[in-house]
């Protein structure tokens, strides 16, 4: 069993190359569903494999066995546990557990904090930010509501500043934060997916752009809007969304290039079944260990009955 979940605590560093290959050649759309559920079940994956290694760990001290009425011994011949591994695998389920309740921590303060602000500035779905800054976001809550500063708004011309508004109403209406939620908890509890959950984000930016560039007809215009925001302003970090994020070079040249469709729809069916195969396969281990670790415990149950 210990050799198994391994799996699941390896695969995410073979996502990330076979994701890389793959978020250029899908609509930006299907790729933030596509990155963000990979993320999202490799995170469990490997959770579970911690949970189940420090568990079956735990399962050989007396006492806990005593809870469950089995014998450690039978226990540990039959499941063949590696003492070190689940302490090890303890330790650093512990580290998770803390990083994800940091994460959940400060996003709720964050949340408070930014809705408050917001709230001195006014209650509509476009808030008036005063200052030189410039600055664009979106943010759920209230509706969703778009934060904009006059600085950023004097940076660009009235196309431009329609089409930064609809690349922010983009992210509000497709629910955006939702996606960017879920790739900030599994960064955090594998630190090993956030070259992947890096992918995924980008491809929400290229979501909204694409959204904006439908809603004012004019990809360009779009491209040079989000191109002066990023030299205006600065990119943004946290859990907002906003016009400046991701790699803002990729995404104007994106928009400047027109889609072909080149690489064909083969290439991309397999590789994004790659990006599933190995989101499933680490969910798959996960749950034939869980299975194994259950089956172990009846026998060893049955072992403490006969005697």
């Amino acid at each position: 069993m210990t050799t198994d979940l391994l799996i699941p605590l390896l695969l995410p560093s073979l996502a990330w190359p076979a994701a890389r290959l793959v978020e250029p050649r899908l609509p930006p759309r299907a790729a933030s569903w596509l990155l963000t559920g990979a993320c999202l079940v490799l995170a469990a994956g490997s959770t579970a494999a911690l949970a189940l290694l420090a568990f079956s760990g735990l399962s050989l001290i007396p006492a806990v066995a005593s809870l469950g009425s089995w014998s450690p011994q039978a226990f540990r011949a039959e499941s063949g546990v590696d003492v070190p591994v689940s302490i090890a695998s303890g330790a650093v389920l512990a580290a998770v557990v803390i990083l994800l309740a940091r994460t959940i921590v400060r996003y709720v303060r964050w949340a408070r904090r930014v809705s408050r602000e917001l709230d001195e500035h006014g209650r509509d779905g476009v808030v008036l930010l005063s200052g030189a800054e410039a600055v664009a976001f979106a943010v759920p809550g209230r509706g969703g509501r778009i934060a904009v500063s006059s600085g950023m708004l004097a940076a660009l011309d009235p196309p431009e500043r329609s089409a930064l508004l609809a690349h922010e109403r983009a992210h509000l209406a497709s629910r955006h934060h939702l996606f960017l939620l879920a790739l900030k908890v599994s960064s955090a509890v594998n630190p090993l997916l956030r070259p992947l959950c890096a992918a995924a984000g980008f491809a929400l930016e290229r979501w909204a752009d694409e959204a904006a560039a439908h809603r004012v007809g004019d990809r360009a215009v779009v491209a040079h809007a989000v191109a002066k925001a990023a030299l205006a302003g600065r990119p943004h970090h946290g859990f907002a969304l906003a016009a400046t994020g991701g790699p803002v070079p990729r995404r104007v040249s994106a928009l400047l290039t027109p889609t072909t469709g080149a690489h064909g729809l083969l290439p991309v069916v397999l590789l994004s079944a790659l990006v599933i195969g190995i989101a499933g396969l680490s969910a798959q281990t996960a749950l034939d260990s869980a299975a194994d670790l259950h089956d172990g415990i009846e026998i060893a149950q049955a072992d403490s009955d006969g005697h």
